[in-house]
């Protein structure tokens, strides 16, 4: 339960719209100066502003500039597997991606797109049972992953704005890479077809990409749809959660630009 009344933040909100210093505004409503720079921040952000001045290096907040590429992956990413913390210990939000141990490649590639999106901040690796968490620690995370918020992401709308939407177009490949190796993952299926009379077994490949959020799936079947790969859904108890690529040349498309998990 939040310490904080909704009300509370409202207040806050409004007082911050209309100009009132964070200072003040602490000391009218009682509430840590902390958090309502937090809640500042935050709101800013959600509203497709500039959040803050505190670090000069930020593509949102002074244009400085975003390897769009390797953002486009780390969308991906945290779109299909990740999220954005800020546990009580740390004044200073963190990106967390989850991968399994069994693909030590995708966590290469997670901390090198992180890396090149944040070159100025340290990445680590933090052991799990079978994973490993690969994270960053930005205050400006909120800036760029405006997805951010209370609750698990299938709960929410999910929506990109408008620069993020620019930048998928730019690289749709690296977005669906991002998503597949987050949520997906290419599998060999296999069926029986009768021959001239006689049933052979017959094998072939398949990408799959699993997401509860309607919202996630369609900006991953759009995408799709805009790179000419054909596409299915297959229910699993009665939801659209899986979704398949199976035809000959939307495979190759796929393999050749996203690939296998490594």
């Amino acid at each position: 339960m939040n310490i904080h009344r909704s009300e509370v933040r409202r207040t806050a909100l409004s007082l911050l719209r209309d100009g009132a210093r964070n200072a003040d505004v602490a000391r009218k409503l009682n509430v840590p100066a902390g958090t309502i720079s937090y809640w500042k921040h935050m709101d800013r952000a959600k509203r497709d502003e500039c959040p803050g001045r505190h670090n000069p290096k930020c593509h949102r907040c002074d244009g400085t500039p975003l390897d769009a590429r390797a953002y486009a992956y780390l969308l991906g990413l945290y779109l299909g597997d990740g999220h954005i913390s800020q546990a009580p210990a740390h004044r200073v939000t963190s990106l967390i991606i989850t991968l399994d141990d069994a693909w030590p490649g995708l966590q290469d590639a997670a901390e090198a797109a992180m890396h090149k999106v944040f070159p100025e901040n340290k990445t680590c690796r933090i052991r799990k049972v079978g994973c490993h968490n690969v994270k960053v620690y930005s205050k400006h995370l909120p800036c760029l992953f405006p997805q951010h918020g209370p609750g698990k992401k299938h709960e929410r709308p999910i929506v990109l704005a408008r620069w993020q939407r620019e930048i998928v177009d730019a690289h749709p490949w690296e977005f669906v890479r991002g998503l597949v190796h987050s949520d997906g993952c290419r599998a060999a299926n296999w069926t029986v077809r009768t021959v001239g009379g006689v049933r052979k077994r017959y094998e072939y490949p398949r990408y799959w990409f699993t997401n509860v959020s309607d919202d996630i799936r369609r900006l991953y079947t759009d995408t799709l749809d805009a790179l000419g790969v054909e596409w299915k859904h297959c229910d699993r108890a009665g939801r659209r959660y899986n979704v398949s690529v199976a035809r000959r040349a939307s495979v190759a498309l796929m393999d050749a630009h996203v690939g296998p998990k490594h």
